[in-house]
Order: structure tokens, then sequence, then C-alpha cells
């Protein structure tokens, strides 16, 4: 049994709002047997069938990700290609969706699909789930106590990830806690800080319960454990401007250098449980495929994206990264270029999607020393980056760099590294106050202020008027 969400719109607009999307999500979850084998009613969830043994909790956890990695989902390959249309990093070929053009062209509808059936939607499944397991945790007495803080610290990871993402995109979101109907369904939107503490708070907690290895999961880093949690919260404290936490944070994964380390070949970085990896996502099945690869990598004429042109000649000489991970396909006199990180697009299982790495992690603390004017030390966090893309070293080059141009030549190293991965860019260019500039030269797009954030969807607003008011420009 698998519930789809073609006709989630009629659904929802039909009903009580996020929360009933959230449920169907979680009927999703709980009720199929390729998650959790159980025979009582499909549609309910109860302790007594779910949460007897270890294995049926390390079922729902794994329900979670299974969804992520198989559901139409910004967990899914989605929050690359959208808001890589909407910054600076994709072309738009798709002329069959109007969707699509609406994100290349920063003209956001409310009521747009993918807005809400892949962003908001799925990002309040995942969450009521994992409220799900957690509430169901608390009574359960025949599960382990190390079973029981492992998987209560991935809940509230997962919890955490999906509302970082939520008010990245939206801002003011609802932060949902509860699996409590009447609570949920009149739930209004929490400031941006709220929701980070919120946040916070989650990751915290889900650090103190998870274990450093990867040991639970056989070895395989395809469950969070206290790296993922400690990774999310350097990035949340950035993001956040509390530069010394990020720095703290992220020093704290560097130094665990037993567990983590940089690959020194470009091409192993996606693969499965690399060095480099901190929390990756395994395709559901032996002959599954990492969506990236099938979305991005061309073999022909493109029917829905590529590489901006300007992205790929903004490259400095002699970046690796630019020949490692960086497609060309010629036809017909035309050059196409295309994310080319992720290799395999035929089936081949030979990647793991990878939600956190620490390449990340050396770039946080850059600009995290950077901010706090520890030049030098920012300089060689950046160099280690580049020395790994083969380019000079800043250190050599220009050790007298400014704090200013130190901060610029940052958000570039983060443009070339973390390019198509889960919004980087598009969220990096709101935080520097660089979106205006970068994005209203562009061709064909419309670009206004208010674009840096998503529309509430129109159909939330319908059946929750506490939702109100929509973002600005909406």
């Amino acid at each position: 049994m698998k519930i789809t969400f073609n006709n989630s719109r009629n659904l929802i607009s039909k009903s009580y709002g996020l929360i009933v999307a959230a449920f169907f999500g979680a009927i999703a979850l709980f009720s199929c047997e390729d998650f959790v084998d159980i025979d009582p009613p499909r549609t309910e969830v109860t302790s007594e069938t779910v949460f007897t043994t270890d294995a049926t909790v390390l079922s729902a956890i794994s329900g979670i990700y299974s969804q992520m990695i198989t559901n139409r989902s910004f967990t899914n390959a989605e929050i690359e290609q959208y808001t890589g249309l909407a910054s600076d990093e994709l072309l738009n070929f798709n002329t069959f969706s109007l969707d699509d053009g609406e994100f290349f062209t920063n003209n956001l509808n409310p009521d747009n699909g993918i807005v809400f059936g892949s962003f908001w939607e799925q990002a309040y499944n995942y969450i009521w789930n994992a409220n799900e397991i957690l509430e169901q945790l608390e009574n359960a007495s025949s599960i382990t106590d190390f079973t029981k803080n492992q998987i209560s610290g991935e809940a509230l990871f997962v919890r955490a990830f999906c509302h970082f993402y939520l008010v990245n995109l939206f801002g003011e979101i609802p932060i949902v806690t509860t699996t409590d109907f009447q609570r949920n369904k009149v739930l209004s939107r929490s400031s941006i800080n709220l929701v980070y503490e919120q946040i916070i708070s989650d990751l915290l907690e889900a650090q103190s319960l998870m274990t450093d290895d990867f040991s639970f999961a056989n070895d395989e880093r395809v469950r969070p454990n206290k790296g993922a949690a400690t990774a999310l919260l350097a990035r949340v404290y950035l993001y956040q401007e509390d530069w010394i936490n990020a720095e703290a944070q992220a020093t704290a994964l560097i130094n665990l250098s037993s567990t983590y380390s940089l690959e020194t070949d470009l091409n192993q970085v996606f693969t499965p449980n690399n060095t480099e990896a901190i929390w990756q996502l395994k395709p559901a099945t032996p002959s599954g495929f990492v969506l990236q690869a099938q979305k991005f990598v061309l073999t022909s004429r493109p029917s829905e994206v590529s590489l901006a042109d300007d992205f790929y000649n903004a490259f400095e000489t002699g970046d690796n990264r630019q020949s490692d991970w960086v497609g060309m396909l010629m036809d017909d006199g035309d050059t196409f270029y295309y994310p080319f990180k992720y290799k395999f697009p035929d089936g081949n299982l030979v990647e793991y999607s990878t939600l956190f790495r620490l390449g990340e992690q050396y770039l946080i603390r850059a600009e995290a020393h950077a901010r706090q004017n520890k030049l030098a030390s920012a300089i060689a966090d950046l160099d280690i980056i580049r020395h790994r893309a083969g380019l000079p070293l800043i250190a050599q080059t220009n050790p007298s760099i400014s704090q200013i141009d130190l901060l610029d030549a940052i958000l570039k190293e983060r443009r070339f590294e973390l390019f198509v991965e889960w919004g980087h860019r598009w969220f990096d260019l709101r935080r520097f106050g660089q979106a205006g500039t970068v994005l209203s030269a562009i061709p064909l797009k419309d670009w206004q202020s208010t674009d840096i954030l998503f529309p509430i969807p129109i159909s939330e607003l319908e059946v929750n008027p506490n939702l109100l008011p929509q973002n600005n420009g909406y």
C-alpha cells in the first residue's frame, strides 16, 4: 500500500489544512507493510501495533527516510532543482509546466503546486511522523533504552531539519510539535526567532541522545547520528549570526578526524559512506537510483534544466570542480552544461544522496572566523577547500586580504563547492544581501525583493485563517 499525493490540493482545501496533510502522510508511513510489518487497522497508529519491539521502532524511523528518498519532495532533488531555478544556478527548459517557469522567473503564485506539494506538505508530513514517533516512544516500555534514545534523537533531528527548510523558504511558519489535532488545526505562524529557538532546542536534545558512530545503522551513514545534529546546528548558528557557536559546532565535527575527513578525490564525495559524508539517504531498493543524477545528468538536449552558462564561465581557471562536477553536452552546435556531482542516472546504485558533508563545515567555520575578524583562521579553512579544488591558496596569493574581500571570497567558494546542493546558493544570496543585485541582472527574471520568500500555499490560507497574513508580494 502506498498513498500518493496527486490530489492533495483538493484534499487539503476540503479539510483542515496542514494537519490533515500531515495525518495522511502518517498513514502512508505507518500503515504500509513496506515500512512496518503489522496487521491491525490501516487507518490508525497505535503503540500496540508499531512500538512493541525495537525492530518496529526502527522500521518506523526508516519509513521516514524511505519517504524522503522516494516521494516527490524537497528532500528528493527538488530543493536543488527549484531553488536552483529561482537563483542563478539553473536554466529552465520545461515548457510543459507553468509551475517550473514561475520559479525561474521569480513569479511564484500562491497556488503553485510544487510550493504546496513538494515543500510545504511534505515537510509537515515528515514533522508529523517524527512527532508520532516521539509521542509513542514516551510510553513504549518494551523498547530498550539505547533504541529509545537513538530513535528519539533522530525524530527530533528530522523535526528540526524540516522546520529549518520551512522557515528559510517561507519565513514565519507554524511550529508543529504534537500530533494533537485540536491544537494543530488552529496553529498560527510563529516568528522566525521562535522557529529557530525550537530548531536549536530540538538539535541540542538530539545531540545528547544520539551516538557518535554509525553502528546503529550497520555502519552506513544513512541515518542521522550526533554528527548530523552538530552539522545542522553549525548551519543554524551561522544563519542566526551566532558566529561563536557556529565556529564551535563546526570545529567539533572537523576535529572528529577518525570519523570524518575530506575526500581527496572529488569524484568520491557522493559515493556511499565516504569519509566526508555526515548524513546520506540511500535509495529504497537495490535497483534504485539517486534522483539528482536522473534529473540533472544530460544524455540529450535538456527537457527540464541545465546549468547556467554564466555559472560555468565563472569558475576560476584550473578549478577541478569544473572538470569533475560539471558535465557538457554538445547537440547540433549547441553546448549545454549540467551538474555532474551525481553521475549515474541509469539505475546503478553507486551513489547515495548526500545531505550533509564535511566540506560545508569548513566553509561554515571559515565564515564564522571571518565574521569575528579571525582572518588567518578563516583563510586556513578556506584554503583547505581551495587546495582540494586545485586552486592557488589565498595564504600565498593574498595573505593581507581584507575582511570584506575575504567574506566575498567565502561566498564565491560556497557557490562553487556547494552548487546545486540543498538550496545553499538561494539561501546564501539572501544571507549575504546579494539576492537583488545578482538576480535582477538576469534576463527573463522579474525580481522583486519580496521574492526571496515563497508564498504560503493558498489552499492552506483558505482553510486556516490563522496562517494569515500572506507573505508580502503575493
